[in-house]
């Protein structure tokens, strides 16, 4: 009977150390890499503002067109004097890093209870940011009404600059 007993012993030993051994020849494994990059912190700063210049309004409604480059169009009916800017930016972050620009399609100018609206064009939707950082501009188009009334005509837009 002993005998029979060590038998049965071995025989489940045995048989314990095989699926051990069946189950390690299954199994893999395969490692991996933690990584992170870390970007400078983006700063965002204004050179120069979107300046419309002096406009002596006509009869009719008509624009004013400044390009992203500066340069002015004056519309049918109105005089245009002065210096006119695109609105200038001045990003600075991680060289080589691409950073996009968004912001508000018009801009409200008002002066008292006087308005005009203008319609803002950048001169692009993202920046490759060199040694020194980018640039970019904005311009746009105001309308302005039929015998405007005079006065100092102000708003204010915010561009948004975000890594992509």
């Amino acid at each position: 009977m002993r005998t029979i007993g060590m038998k049965r012993a071995i025989v489940g030993a045995a048989i314990a150390a095989l699926a051990m051994n069946a189950s390690a020849a299954h199994a893999a494994t395969a490692t991996a890499t933690a990584k992170a990059r870390i970007l400078q912190q983006l700063t965002l700063t204004n050179s120069t503002d979107l300046d419309f210049g002096t406009i002596v309004s006509g009869t009719a409604a008509s624009t004013v067109a400044v390009s992203t480059a500066g340069a002015v169009s004056c519309g049918t009916g109105l005089t245009c004097i002065g210096t006119t800017t695109a609105a200038g930016f001045n990003l600075a972050g991680t060289s080589g890093a691409v950073v996009g620009i968004s912001g508000p399609s018009t801009v409200s100018l008002t002066s008292g209870s006087n308005t005009m609206s203008a319609a803002l064009t950048y001169s692009a939707p993202t920046v490759t940011l060199g040694a020194t950082g980018g640039t970019f501009s904005v311009g746009g188009t105001l309308t302005v009404g039929a015998s405007q009334a005079a006065g100092n005509y102000a708003g204010t837009f915010t561009v948004t600059a975000n890594y992509q």
